[in-house]
């Protein structure tokens, strides 16, 4: 056992004690644990904390926001301060004999190590927190980059500290990686992807928070909550999360509505089909009849209509009128109502806008509004849905009503005379 500095300075208090050597080798230790113990209180209680509260008044908001991370890096810049001061001190206040000095000496080292690998971890959290709170941090995230940053200081750690325990040079240790490159590959598959997606993703702004995505492989259709190294987090609209591979956003196809969010409306594209046997030529008695129940006026230029003109074609003017004038619409964006290809449940007539508003609720109801009232003045205009017979017969009560009903004639529409 070697004799330091500290206990030679102790020994006297022994010198008429038996065991003084011992006696003096557990008080100069104890004394050198004591210390180390009064370091990190100090530094972990009072003075980093001091640092931090004086930090903060310069920033509440912002370096507030960070104070579960400030105190675990406080932790940790404690704890590293005590393994520097454990080794700078261990030749002269440790009494040890040379194979627990070399164990104890090859410990403290590789906690010091691991100690300055989570604070530039946590250093490197910190800074990530700090960009996202600037304003373009949603258009190019990067917390795959974080990732990857503290994946790699994690390897450098590992590396340090096994040629510490073997007595070797990290580069013989890293000379001995390339026997073990396809194994490695292997294992960090996803990782090294995820790494290469994380680049493309943030450089080409392809995702980012809060962007609502579609991925139909994965029944993915919600928010993106989370954008990480290896996988995507989405919180569905039934409040399920998804998880996603994040290379696949890179190698496979996905619908992001982020453009709808950022455009001036979103799209209404709904269609009716209307049984082609109800469509017919009218006449001007049937158009004062629709003005008696519509002025047309007020939503067709009667002017441009052609000399012989259809129900339907009636009907599309007024559609397309009435979405012009609707308070909820954007006409400043595409709008039109069009007919679709005739098919065996009749002739489908789209109706094609987008609506100002574009919260989902609000935008249900608007399509709901309209498709109520365009329902509704099909029987104006002398037209009928498509509706497939069910075979069930309604009851009297909806079969004899005080409403008028409308009998389709060559060029005219006239009511029921039964009525």
């Amino acid at each position: 056992m070697t004799n330091t500095h500290l206990q030679e300075l102790i020994a006297p208090w022994f010198e008429k004690v038996p065991d003084a050597d011992f006696l003096s080798s557990i008080t100069a230790v104890s004394i050198g644990i004591f210390s180390l113990l009064i370091v990190y209180l100090f530094t972990r209680r009072l003075m980093l904390p001091g640092i931090q509260k004086i930090v903060t008044k310069l920033s509440p908001e912002r370096i507030g926001a960070l104070s579960p991370m400030l105190n675990k890096l406080n932790k940790r810049i404690a704890g590293m301060l005590c393994c520097v001061l454990f080794l700078a001190t261990f030749d002269s206040v440790y009494p040890v004999n040379e194979l627990a000095a070399e164990i104890l000496k090859t410990i403290g080292q590789a906690l010091l190590i691991i100690y300055a690998g989570f604070i530039f971890s946590s250093i490197v959290s910190i800074a990530g927190t700090i960009y996202n709170q600037l304003e373009f941090a949603r258009e190019v995230p990067i917390q795959g980059l974080i990732q990857v940053v503290k994946l790699i200081t994690f390897i450098v750690c590992a590396i340090l500290i096994v040629s510490i325990f073997l007595e070797k040079s990290p580069t013989y240790i890293l000379s001995g990686f390339g026997a073990i490159a396809a194994v490695t590959l292997l294992v960090f598959k996803d990782t090294i992807l995820g790494f290469v997606a994380s680049i493309q993703i943030a450089a080409n702004r392809l995702v980012t928070y809060g962007d609502w995505i579609q991925v139909e492989n994965y029944g993915a259709d919600g928010e993106v909550i989370d954008l990480g190294l290896n996988t995507v987090k989405v919180r569905n609209w039934d409040n399920t999360i998804t998880t996603i591979p994040t290379y696949m956003l890179v190698a496979g196809s996905f619908k992001n509505w982020r453009g709808m969010q950022e455009s001036g409306g979103r799209r209404i594209k709904r269609s009716l089909n209307i049984d082609m046997h109800s469509i017919c030529l009218v006449g001007d008695e049937f158009r004062k009849q629709i003005d008696a129940a519509i002025p047309l006026h007020d939503y067709i230029r009667v002017t441009t209509l052609p000399a012989q003109v259809s129900n339907l074609g009636l009907f599309r003017r007024y559609a397309e009128g009435y979405l012009k004038q609707h308070s909820k619409i954007n006409t400043s964006l595409t709008l039109m109502v069009r007919e679709l290809q005739p098919l065996n449940h009749g002739l489908p007539i789209e109706f094609y806008c987008f609506s100002e508003d574009k919260r989902w609720i609000s935008y249900e109801h608007l399509q709901a509004e309209i498709m109520d009232h365009l329902l509704a003045v099909l029987p104006v205009f002398g037209l009928r849905a498509y509706q497939s017979v069910s075979g069930q017969l309604s009851p009297p009560s909806e079969q004899q009503t005080d409403k008028p009903t409308f009998r389709v004639m060559a060029n005219s529409v006239v009511k029921d005379p039964q009525q």
